[in-house]
């Protein structure tokens, strides 16, 4: 199944978080919080104004992203866990 979001819309895979801390201690999965860094899958055509042009997305495929905790719907699709959200719940794209 292929999925394309959408207008102003992105799908992101969550990237998880480290297992242990720095200094070596295991966390727990109940006491993990959810990531808020994740990358790009797939994006939509861009926003549409209201004289009908269409506003190109500054994300593209394979960025790696920062999100808010709460940002976008959280989908399954092929048991895989994915959100989608807009481009305005993006908060930046982190640099290699």
């Amino acid at each position: 199944m292929k999925f394309r979001p959408l207008h102003d819309r992105v799908l992101v895979k969550r990237i998880e978080s480290e297992e242990k801390t720095k200094s070596g201690i295991i966390i727990p999965d109940t006491a993990k919080e959810k990531p808020q860094e994740g990358e790009v899958i797939a994006v939509g055509s861009g926003l549409r104004k209201e004289d009908g042009a269409v506003v190109p997305l500054d994300v593209k495929v394979g960025d790696r992203i920062l999100f808010g905790k709460w940002s976008g719907t959280e989908i399954k699709i092929e048991g895989n866990e994915f959100l989608v959200m807009k481009e305005s719940d993006i908060m930046g794209i982190l640099a290699a």
